[in-house]
């Protein structure tokens, strides 16, 4: 059995997500970042964590794709045209979605006050604007890789509703309906419930 360490409104949401869909049983550790709990998995304290055994995994989504490719779910096999692909999106989504809303998070809050630049969250809002609507461009069936849901879209998701609370403008009513699909998942649903 797996364990998550790490506190549901973080990206630990996305591990325990990718555990409720690919059905795995797990514990989890509802862990804050820089605690003590969080750093006796990570001693950096940084969250998610998962224990699999004797390994201790980090990084999100690092995470997601041990387990995706372990069960054979949620993923295109490695080494083929289709994982290149999805890979291509998901680094993309890093890129463009996650590192973003981390740089906002940042000033808004993570950074000591004196290091924060308010100013700068303006023109983030502006960035992730302008990939949403490539993100809604891209989206061209019920899911980001085509009929089945892989790892790309609850990373997408993720920060879909990350930007939402971060206050950040709302998306076109594509990649609105798209999100609400995949919060009314019952994984997704059953992972926000922890």
């Amino acid at each position: 059995m797996y364990t998550v360490i790490g506190a549901t409104k973080s990206r630990a949401l996305r591990v325990l997500w990718t555990l409720e869909e690919l059905g795995e049983p797990y514990t989890h550790i509802a862990a804050g970042a820089r605690t003590d709990e969080a750093r006796t998995y990570n001693p950096l304290g940084k969250i998610p964590a998962l224990v699999d055994g004797d390994a201790v995994l980090t990084d999100s989504v690092a995470i997601m794709t041990y387990l995706a490719d372990k069960h054979g779910k949620l993923t295109a096999p490695a080494g083929t045209v289709g994982r290149a692909h999805q890979d291509a999106m998901t680094l993309w989504l890093v890129d463009e979605f996650d590192a973003i809303l981390w740089a906002a998070a940042k000033h808004s809050f993570v950074l000591p006050e004196e290091r924060r630049v308010p100013a700068v969250k303006d023109a983030l809002k502006f960035e992730f604007e302008r990939s949403a609507a490539v993100l809604s461009d891209r989206l061209e069936g019920p899911f980001l890789m085509g009929d089945d849901i892989t790892l790309p879209d609850i990373l997408a998701c993720h920060c879909l509703n990350w930007a939402v609370g971060a206050k950040f403008p709302r998306t076109d009513d594509k990649l609105f309906a798209y999100a609400k699909a995949l919060r009314d998942r019952p994984a997704f649903q059953a992972a926000s419930a922890k």
